[in-house]
């Protein structure tokens, strides 16, 4: 069973129960996911990834159903209790319109949730609800949101990250770590990825320098290289990073400081031509209104909203726009399932140049999308025939085969990696403090 249902029983004006409207939305139902990765564990600069987790959300109207994505951003339990006990009732037997949905569930919570959990699961509802808006018009997401530009996405490999299978991160080697970076980053160019990017935060400066070295050396001039510390770094140490990875050519340089302070992200941007990334820790249009405006300038070169957690797709659109009347590039991050993924295509085929060019350039000004190339079986198995697949172009398709969000979810894969949402008394031991310590798997 999912973790939560809410459903609703409609009623003609005479009270009779009467047969359901195709287009109201009849149940809800949640997913929490989580997928051990055994010794295939991961770090960041913040923390350890023994699993991936995400929570889907599945809401159906009539013989029809949308799946949405949200909780990838710490544990996904608080996500679907918010979903399942605060937001999930007052969307039953609401009209499906994830626009006006989203503005109600918006107010409902503003006094309480403007960031953060209930971003995210406002997140989940809403990309479910383009999902189910498309597949009743029988019209592809992207065609709801106004038009694609482009079938094909071109896309970046996210890895690199801290290959190192232990609960102790100082007994990383240094030197084994940035062999390993460089060999991976190699195979990433060799499988025709055109751009890379890599972890860096959880050494000191000076060996992570040394791992960035090693993967410029490994993947050569003509490949992009980016790097992303996930907040690692005071002001001054992003400064000081940035000034010595200018030298190697780098793209952009992701979340150098705590996503709080963003007079830090104005202090390394101006220190820097390395181009200033951040984003997938704001919420909303008024957390990027924020990030964008200021007599200083804005804090990033490249805005990176996760559509699973900023305000999923409808509020996706309006930071977009907000973001191009700033001159900020928008590339989305991606973290979670094949869920996340078809929305975040979707959501990019429909961004035009930036600026317009006759003849596009890759991550100059044609609209790109993160690809995750961590272990991550929700990503890979959860979709009915689909498979992500790295083309000659440096592309992966959007899902255009089917209406909505394109994809199918495969019910009996995500019950393979469903882990049901439970009620438990208000205590807490050591035993129930070291095991969630254990399986819990931070930030990106």
């Amino acid at each position: 069973m999912p973790s939560s249902t809410a459903t609703s029983t409609k009623k003609s004006a005479s009270g009779d129960s009467k047969k359901q409207d195709y287009d109201l939305i009849d149940k809800l139902e949640l997913f929490i996911l989580r997928a051990p990765l055994g010794k295939k564990r991961f770090w960041s600069s913040q923390a350890t990834f023994p699993e991936r987790n995400s929570l889907l959300v599945k809401i159906t109207s009539g013989d029809l159903v949308g799946w949405g994505e949200a909780g990838q951003y710490g544990p996904p339990e608080p996500v679907a209790t918010c979903i399942s006990h605060v937001l999930a009732p007052r969307i039953i037997g609401k009209r499906v319109q994830p626009t006006r949905i989203w503005e109600d569930l918006y107010a409902f919570s503003r006094d309480f949730g403007q960031r953060g959990t209930y971003i995210e699961a406002i997140s989940g509802i809403d990309i479910a609800l383009w999902d189910l808006l498309g597949k009743r018009l029988k019209t592809p997401v992207c065609e709801l949101l106004g038009g694609a530009f482009r079938k094909r996405v071109k896309v970046y490999a996210t890895g690199c990250y801290y290959r190192h299978d232990s609960t102790d991160p100082s007994t990383i080697d240094v030197k084994q770590s940035a062999e390993a970076a460089a060999a991976e980053a190699k195979a990433f160019a060799e499988c025709g990825f055109k751009a890379v990017k890599m972890k860096v935060g959880l050494l000191s400066v000076k060996e992570d320098l040394a791992r960035v070295a090693a993967v410029r050396k490994a993947i050569g001039p003509h490949i992009a290289l980016m790097v992303d510390s996930n907040h690692a770094y005071s002001a001054s140490n992003a400064a000081r990073m940035a000034r010595d990875l200018e030298a190697m050519d780098i793209r952009w340089f992701e979340e150098p400081v705590v996503p709080e302070d963003l007079q830090g992200y104005r202090r390394v941007r101006a220190a820097t031509t390395v181009p200033i990334a951040g984003g997938e820790c704001s919420f909303t249009r008024y957390g990027f209104r924020d990030m964008f405006c200021s007599p200083n300038g804005s804090a990033v070169d490249i805005a990176q909203p996760d559509i699973a957690a900023c305000g999923g797709l409808s509020e996706f659109i309006k930071i977009c726009a907000l973001a191009s009347s700033f001159g900020v590039t928008v590339i989305p991050h991606v973290w979670g399932s094949g869920v996340g993924l078809a929305a975040g295509l979707h959501a990019v085929s429909t961004l035009p140049l930036a600026p317009y060019t006759a003849k596009p350039s890759y991550l100059e000004n044609e609209p790109v999308i993160e690809f995750d190339r961590n272990p991550n079986p929700l990503r890979d198995e959860i979709l009915k025939d689909h498979k992500w697949e790295l083309g000659e172009d440096g592309a992966i398709g959007v899902p255009l085969d089917k209406p909505g969000l394109g994809i199918e979810v495969d019910e009996d894969a995500v019950r393979r990696f469903h882990v049901p949402l439970m009620s438990k008394s208000h205590v807490t031991s050591k035993s129930h403090v070291e095991k969630k310590l254990n399986g819990y798997h931070g930030t990106k």
